[in-house]
Order: structure tokens, then C-alpha cells, then sequence
């Protein structure tokens, strides 16, 4: 007997052979023995089990040409095992043969009412089982080869259905794909319109009709596009008040619903070619009306008209329509965000150089300000001078002239301030990098801001390391930073706080710490405190007062020495700490560099001119060079001065440049060309501070730069250096602090 996989493999029966399944079911093994050796001739595939459980578990799993079921089992007994049998799907049809030793009527009639197609006795004659058990496989490779020749057939017609498919994809494909490129390849919606019309004109349907849509107005017109076979397109332009009412309420339609709306036959037969503003035959059976989609937003509406019966339009040729439609509204999409883009693009530029004009004219108007601010400031400095040196001793007068020392040095800080962080905003700030000293940038700062802190009652201590700490920096701007700092803390400090400042070396970087007992930084200010006029809140008392500009500014600068500042905060009420690192590198001291130079003898005696349009800054600076032992004279323009110059033969001249009529550029100019103050000391004492300002006033021939309000002590230590470089130089010869490349 052949050897056969065992029962409840599962293999399927492709995995065999082509011959049939035998099932063979008796519990005594000797029958199955015999069994086996009579059918083996037929050359199927037998299969033995000796229960009726096991015989059904095959069933389940493989289909059988016919089963040799044995009456009496003990489990359960053949005729119970031909019923569970029938209940099968799988083998609910397959012939069953009883074998039993007995058979009376009633259990014949019994086993043919359970789907018996037949009784064998046992003994069985091996020529007659053999026999029946032939005609079962026979009738069964029939059918096997029957259903073979269906699938065989059915495979093929889907192939060729599948192949007419994937031919009608391709070309759908291609076609989409070319219509992609075609309307994506300009950006203009009249010219993609256009070229919609005529990739579905004659090629898709002999005419289209196109409404584009604008969200800011109603439709008026639509393109129309129309041909048959090899005839050129013909294009026009139609009101859309003027289509028929059927095509008008189908385009409302498929706009309103946003899906696909098709024309009734009997309504297209009676539209003509003069209907869409054209002209020859025109005979439409089917048409539909497609929205054009983006998202939820309808750009336009499309409508196809076609010869053909509406049968002969199956769902691909719509489906395929409908992504044409889709493809196309992303074109016009695209067109309509590049048209907005180059219209705010042309709204951008004209916006930024309505802003270059804004910031031409802010700065401007800074540079006045400085300069009308300056200009009141600057006798009032001057005027109190001239008081502190004629007035008597007394303590009230003194405090006075604190008070105004102090007020007209805050309003400076303030006015200088504003113009650093605009300039620093623009990039006009050039650091003048030298060896700085940073405990003496300490000193200067706590110099600076020492009657503020003072004013307020704190106590300030200063830790400075035992070495000296020295950087390539600015001198005067790191002085700037520091008392920034010191300033802010003083100022968001409560009478009689504590301020620290401590300088450190820490990794190739100087640390400088500014830490107070103060009020505090709220968490949600804290990452904006370097911000532009940002401030913490401020009660209508404005007692901390400021612009809002000192830290910024204090960072800014830091930054340009390549270095950061970080602050700090446990809270409201709970003071704040900053601090600053600062690239450090080593620098050689020049010996002798750090001696403080000898004051000079005072001078007197000399011959000033003072030109300046406002008298009392005129009259103010005359008043304490007059108290110097000087003599003084004041005119108020340019064309004065150039007219007192041959009279008086003034030795030095303070002249102001903002002046009516000559500017004094203009004067500095014509007074360097007149043998009389050739060699003079010129002074331009302006309220114009900005870097260019003092680069003019060199080219123009002054020798110094002093901004308003400056300290007439500096103007007075400025004729004394003078007169000395005077006296050493050869006789008639003036020295100038100005060098000779910068004189025009």
C-alpha cells in the first residue's frame, strides 16, 4: 500500500497529485488492511481512519472522491458519522458507501435517507467494491476537470478584462500626467484655462464650457471651448447670464453639492451651438458638470458635453473627468497664490521702503532731538558753574546745586542712552579697542553713578581680585555697561538696599557682578529684561522712571566685545543678580602707562570766540571762561564770526554747527583759510554726537568735538593742554590734537 501523508497535515491537495482522495473509515485494522489491497489497483489516494471523529477531522480538511464508511464503530457509529458528514459544506455531496456484515430494510432505508448511495456486505467481493469505487472517482476526476476547464476560463476572460484595464489605466494615466504638466506649466489662470479647454476639446468631448469663480464677486463670464474630429477649436467668451437655464442651474448645482451633476438627455437636445456664443452644428446626448475643488472651497465649474448616449459613459470616463477637474483647480490654485504673492511681494517692497523712509526720517529726527535736547541742557550745566564759583558758601545753595548737577546728568545719561540704541540698531557703534584695566573701568563706573546711589541711601561694596584683569576693549563703553548695571540696580532697589559688584577671573573670561537686594524680576519679565523698553510693571508714580533701554543697551555692547550677559531672579522682592562675561586677553602694561598725568597750570588771558545761535549757552560758556581770567566775545552766526575774526583775532574759537545762515562746517572751513586763525584752536561744542558728526567736524578743520552738554572744567583743561603743546613747539607755531590727515 502506498505510503500517504499522514491525516491532519493540512497540506492542500495541490501539493499531491492529481488523483483522488479515498476516505476509508473502519475500526478493525484487518478490514482496513483489505480494504487497502483491493483499491490499491486504482492508483487514488487512500486515506484510513478507524473512528468517526477521525473521519470527520479529514473531512474538514481535504475533499474525497467517495467514503467507504463502516456501519458499526464504537464511538460513534457510521450512520451518525454520515449525518455529522452532510452537514458539512465540503462534503455535503460526496458519495458515501455503508459496509456492514448486516442489513435489514429498515436500516438500509435508514442509511439511504442520510445520502448512501450504496450497501456493501462484508465479506466484501473485492471485484465489486472495487468496481463501485471506480465509477465514484471516475464521476469525481470529471468534475475536477470540469471545474478546472471553468476556473481555467474564467481566469482568462478576467486577464483580458484586466488587461483592457490596465490598458485604459495607462492611458488615463498618460493622459492626466500630460495634462499635469501642461497646466501646471504656467502660472497665469487665463492661460490655464485655456489650456484645459483644449485638452478636452475634440480629445475627451466635442465641447467644455468653464467657470472660473471669485470669491469677491459673482461669475459673469465663462470660456467655452468647441471641435469635432480634425477641426480646429474653436474658443469663445459667453456671458454666463446667457447660457441655457438648464446648463446655468447645473453649474449652481454641482458648485452648491461640490459633486458630480449630470444633464438630462431630453434638455441637451434642444441646445444649439449659438447657446454657448458659437457657431455650426451641435448635437449633445449626455453632458455633466464638474466642480473645480480645493478642499472644501470650489475655484471654478466644468461642464463636458458629449455625442454619445449617456450609456456609453461608464463611471471611469467621470472618475477620470473628476481628477482632470481636480488636477486642474490645483493649477489655478497655484496661479491664484502666485498672483497674491507677487501682489504682496510688490506691497512688501513698497511697505519696506515706506519703512526705509520711516527709519531715514526717525534717525533724522533723533539727531534733532539729541540736538534740541542738548542745546537747553548745556547752559544750564554751564550756568550752574559759573554759580558754583561766584556764590558764597552755603549749605542750601550747595544742595541746589547738587540737585541740578544731578538732575542735568540723569536727563544726559537718558538722551545718550536713547541715541546708543539706535545707533547700536543700525550698526554706527565702533568700539576703540585698547589695554583696558577693568578695575579702573570699575572706578569710573562707581565714580559715575556714586551721587544716584548715594541719593537713594544704599551701601555699595566692591570686590575686586589682588592681579589686575586686563581685555582689548573700550574704555569708555565698558564704563557704560558697568554703570548701566549699577545704575539699574540702584534705581529697582528700595531706600538703604545692599548693592554688590565683584570682579573675577573665571576661565579665560572677567566676570562682573552686579547683585542688590532690590525688587526683583518677575519670572515672566525675566526673558524679555534685555528686550527694548521692556520694564516690569510700574505704578502711576513712576518711581523708578527710565526708558527702558539701559540693559539693552548694557548687552548690546557686551555682545560687540564678543562676550554675554545672563540675569538672574529668586522673585519678586527676593533682588536680582547680572552678570557679565568678557573674553579676556593678556596684554603687555606699558610701564609709566598708568601714571595719572600732572595737572596743568591754569592759563588765562586768552582770546576766545564763542559762536553759538543760542544765547544763553553762548552767554553761559563766556560767563565761566570770562571767570577763568579769558577774554570773551559772543556772536550768533557764521557770517558774524567770519566778519569779528580779522578785528578781534581770536587765539580759540568755540563754534557751535547747527547755526543759522554758515553752518559751522562752513566756518571751520573759511577760518582755517584766514591767515588769522589759521593755526587756532577750533572747538566744535554741538548738539550733533553721532560718529559721523565727528568725522565731518575733523574733515572740516576743528580740532576737538565736545557734545552738549559738556563740563566748561573740560573745555578749560582743553586751553590749558593747548597753550602747553603751544609753548613747546617753535615760535608762531600752534600744536593741534588733530592730525594732519584729517585736515581737508
Amino acid at each position: 500500500m502506498k505510503n500517504l501523508p499522514s491525516p491532519g497535515t493540512g497540506e492542500p491537495l495541490e501539493k499531491w497529485d492529481d488523483k483522488s482522495n479515498i476516505l476509508i473509515v473502519d475500526d478493525l485494522p484487518e478490514k482496513l488492511l483489505v480494504f487497502g489491497t483491493v483499491l490499491e489497483d486504482l492508483g487514488q489516494n487512500l486515506v484510513f481512519v478507524n473512528s468517526g471523529s477521525d473521519a470527520l477531522r479529514e473531512v474538514l480538511h481535504r475533499e474525497f472522491a467517495v467514503i467507504l464508511l463502516d456501519v458499526n464503530m464504537p464511538d460513534i457509529d457510521g450512520f451518525e458519522t454520515a449525518s455529522l458528514i452532510r452537514k458539512y459544506k465540503r462534503s455535503s455531496l460526496t458519495p458515501i458507501i455503508f459496509i456492514t456484515a448486516y442489513a435489514d430494510e429498515i436500516q438500509t432505508a435508514k442509511g439511504y435517507s442520510l445520502g448512501a448511495v450504496d450497501y456493501i456486505l462484508s465479506p466484501v467481493v473485492p471485484e465489486v467494491l472495487r468496481s463501485k469505487v471506480k465509477v465514484f472517482v471516475d464521476l469525481h476526476s470529471m468534475q475536477r476537470r470540469v471545474r478546472r476547464q471553468a476556473d481555467e476560463r474564467v481566469a482568462l476572460v478576467a486577464a483580458e478584462s484586466a488587461r483592457r484595464v490596465a490598458e485604459e489605466n495607462d492611458r488615463r494615466s498618460n493622459f492626466l500626467s500630460h495634462a499635469s504638466r501642461e497646466l501646471s506649466g504656467s502660472l497665469d489662470v487665463g492661460v490655464g484655462a485655456r489650456l484645459l479647454l483644449e485638452l478636452l476639446v475634440p480629445r475627451i468631448a466635442p465641447l467644455a464650457v468653464l467657470q472660473l469663480l471669485d470669491q469677491q464677486q459673482p461669475p459673469s463670464e465663462v470660456m467655452v471651448a468647441a471641435a469635432r474630429g480634425a477641426e480646429p477649436v474653436r474658443l469663445a467668451s459667453a456671458p454666463s447670464g446667457g447660457l441655457p437655464t438648464v446648463v446655468q442651474n447645473a453649474l449652481h448645482e454641482a458648485v452648491a453639492i461640490k459633486e458630480r451633476v449630470t444633464l438630462q438627455p431630453t434638455a441637451l437636445r434642444r441646445m444649439s451651438a449659438e447657446a454657448f456664443g458659437l457657431s455650426g452644428p451641435l448635437a449633445l446626448r449626455s453632458a455633466v458638470a464638474v466642480p473645480l475643488m480645493i478642499g472644501e472651497r470650489a475655484l471654478g465649474v466644468l461642464m463636458v458635453g458629449a455625442e454619445q448616449a449617456p450609456s456609453s459613459h461608464d463611471g471611469r470616463d467621470w472618475a477620470a473627468l473628476e481628477e482632470l477637474a481636480s488636477r486642474a483647480a490645483i493649477a489655478f490654485e497655484n496661479a491664484h497664490l502666485y498672483r497674491s504673492l507677487q501682489s504682496e511681494i510688490v506691497e512688501r517692497r513698497a511697505a519696506e521702503a515706506e519703512l526705509q523712509e520711516a527709519n531715514r526720517r526717525k534717525d533724522e529726527f533723533l539727531a534733532m532731538l539729541s540736538h534740541e535736547l542738548r542745546n537747553p541742557l548745556a547752559p544750564i550745566r554751564n550756568a550752574l558753574e559759573v554759580m558754583r564759583r561766584i556764590a558764597p558758601p552755603d549749605a542750601k545753595f550747595t544742595w541746589a546745586g547738587d540737585v541740578m548737577d544731578r538732575q542735568v546728568r540723569q536727563m544726559t545719561r537718558l538722551v545718550e542712552e536713547l541715541l546708543d540704541v539706535a545707533r547700536i540698531s543700525q550698526g554706527k557703534i565702533a568700539l576703540n579697542r585698547e589695554p583696558v584695566d577693568l578695575a579702573k573701568v570699575i572706578a569710573q563706573s562707581v565714580e559715575t553713578t556714586q551721587p544716584f546711589i548715594d541719593a537713594r541711601s544704599h551701601h555699595l561694596s566692591v570686590t575686586l581680585p589682588e592681579a589686575p584683569v586686563w581685555l582689548q576693549g573700550d574704555f569708555a563703553r565698558l564704563s557704560q555697561v558697568v554703570s548701566n548695571l549699577l545704575h539699574n540696580a540702584a534705581k529697582y532697589s528700595d531706600d538703604g538696599g545692599r548693592i554688590q559688584l565683584e570682579l573675577a577671573l573665571q576661565e579665560r573670561e572677567a566676570v562682573i557682578v552686579v547683585r542688590d537686594n532690590g525688587i526683583g524680576i518677575d519670572d515672566a519679565l525675566l526673558p524679555r529684561i534685555f528686550d527694548l523698553f521692556a520694564q516690569g510693571s510700574r505704578s502711576l508714580d513712576r518711581l523708578q522712571g527710565g526708558l527702558g533701554v539701559g540693559l539693552t543697551l548694557a548687552r548690546r555692547l557686551v555682545e560687540l566685545h564678543g562676550g554675554r550677559v545672563e540675569a538672574t531672579s529668586a522673585g519678586t522682592k527676593k533682588g536680582a543678580e547680572f552678570r557679565v562675561f568678557i573674553p579676556c586677553v593678556s596684554v603687555v602694561q606699558v610701564p609709566g602707562a598708568n601714571e595719572l598725568p600732572q595737572p596743568l597750570a591754569p592759563v588765562r588771558g586768552r582770546r576766545i570766540l564763542i559762536v553759538d545761535d543760542n544765547q544763553d549757552a553762548a552767554e553761559s560758556v563766556a560767563q565761566y571762561l570770562q571767570l577763568e581770567g579769558h577774554e570773551v566775545k559772543t556772536v550768533g552766526d557764521g557770517m558774524q564770526a567770519l566778519a569779528c575774526v580779522p578785528v578781534f583775532a581770536p587765539q580759540i574759537v568755540v563754534l557751535d554747527i547747527g547755526l543759522p545762515v554758515l553752518s559751522g562746517y562752513e566756518v571751520a572751513k573759511r577760518m582755517r583759510q584766514m591767515p588769522v586763525t589759521e593755526q587756532a584752536l577750533l572747538v566744535a561744542l554741538t548738539g550733533y554726537g553721532q560718529k559721523e558728526d565727528q568725522l565731518r567736524a575733523m574733515e572740516a578743520g576743528f580740532d576737538r568735538h565736545f557734545v552738549k552738554p559738556t563740563d566748561p572744567r573740560k573745555l578749560v583743561e582743553l586751553i590749558a593742554e593747548w597753550s602747553s603743546q603751544r609753548a613747546d613747539g617753535p615760535a608762531g607755531q600752534v600744536a593741534s590734537t588733530t592730525p594732519a590727515s584729517a585736515r581737508p
